[in-house]
């Protein structure tokens, strides 16, 4: 049977790492120790969890109902306002994304320089979610 490190099974569960060995710790979800000494969680148990996790709405962060799988949280650097579009700036780290949407959808969003914000990037678009 296969298994899975924390960090493997908290992608799974789209937790954080830190979030997924609390559930251990706390006996939510069983571990045992492989050889190296890492912590594993059988991928049978791990998938009665995220049956009973997906029930529960246990998921403590808050997590996104998106297509787009390619997220950068990040500032929102800059704004351009024109009449119709606009352009945000979003520093994720070391990446710089810059994203043309509509103007509407800025003033929706309340989107100001120095405010978290997320962009979401599939294919060639950059869509931004407001964190």
């Amino acid at each position: 049977m296969q298994s899975y490190t924390i960090g493997q099974a908290a992608r799974l569960l789209g937790v954080s790492p830190d979030t997924a060995r609390r559930w251990a710790d706390a006996g939510r979800i069983t571990t045992h120790r492989d050889e190296g000494g890492r912590r594993l969680i059988d991928g049978r148990d791990l998938a009665a969890f995220s049956v009973d996790l997906a029930r529960s709405g246990g998921v403590e962060e808050e997590t996104p109902y998106t297509s787009v799988r390619n997220a950068f949280p990040g500032i929102v650097t800059a704004i351009k306002l024109g009449d119709v579009a606009a352009q945000v700036e979003i520093q994720a780290g070391p990446h710089r994304l810059v994203s043309l949407l509509t103007r509407e959808a800025v003033e929706e969003l309340g989107l100001e320089v120095g405010m978290e914000a997320t962009a979401r990037v599939k294919s060639t678009n950059v869509h931004v979610d407001r964190t």
